[in-house]
């Protein structure tokens, strides 16, 4: 069988983690979750007292960083911040770090690596767009503003997120504002992406019908 590259686009909370990491197990593939690089760099610049607004500075910590962000684990220079990174001060913090251009091209070049020779699924919110324009299935993932609010608010893994659906929505509804509006590579929607709406639809039935395409392009 044909080794795709799957790339899931999408906004917070549509259920890109969910339906990229199943599908990955069911398919054998790696999955990549490349918010997670934006995070874990955002992470690593507050640790290591990096200004945000340094473009420079966090070009260079984000260019000699090892960063790990597969098996469910998320890592940079052997710290494991998995947890760490999933709260709302990392959303707003990787919100700004994604808006940096230097950034974005070392990442997506990390990205790119991952990638060579397929059998991955790359979530994130350029991946159809920018890091594999060719890639084989694309998917953009969307949601209702209640219904992702409501998702991030009872997701066990954005630990300091329990704050009330509505703090959520409005930390979701900034983030939504900041991915469509930067300059470079905003969350847009990919022309030959296959958009759905998961506000009601059960995740096996989102998956079941990326497995679909997928089956479509390898027979």
């Amino acid at each position: 069988m044909k080794k795709l590259i799957i790339a899931i686009d999408g906004p917070s909370g549509a259920g890109k983690g969910t339906v990229a990491r199943t599908l990955a197990e069911r398919l054998g593939d790696r999955h990549i979750d490349t918010v997670a690089m934006y995070r874990a760099v955002a992470w690593m610049a507050a640790h290591d007292g990096v200004a945000l607004d340094d473009e420079a500075a966090v070009a260079s910590l984000a260019r000699h960083a090892a960063i790990g962000v597969e098996g469910g684990v998320v890592s940079i220079d052997n710290h494991d911040v998995t947890r760490a990174i999933r709260t709302p001060e990392m959303d707003k913090a990787a919100a700004a770090v994604a808006r940096l251009p230097r950034v974005r091209e070392i990442l997506v070049a990390r990205q790119r690596g991952y990638g060579e020779g397929g059998g991955v699924v790359m979530e994130g919110r350029d991946i159809g767009t920018v890091v594999f324009p060719d890639a084989d299935v694309k998917i953009y993932l969307d949601a209702s503003e209640e219904e992702r609010a409501r998702r991030r608010a009872n997701d066990a893994a954005h630990a300091g997120s329990q704050t009330g659906q509505a703090a959520v929505a409005e930390a979701i509804k900034a983030r939504d504002t900041s991915d469509t509006t930067r300059k470079v590579s905003p969350l847009t929607l990919a022309p030959d992406a296959v958009y759905l709406d998961t506000t009601a639809m059960p995740i096996e039935r989102v998956v079941e019908t990326v497995l679909d395409l997928v089956r479509n392009k390898t027979h």
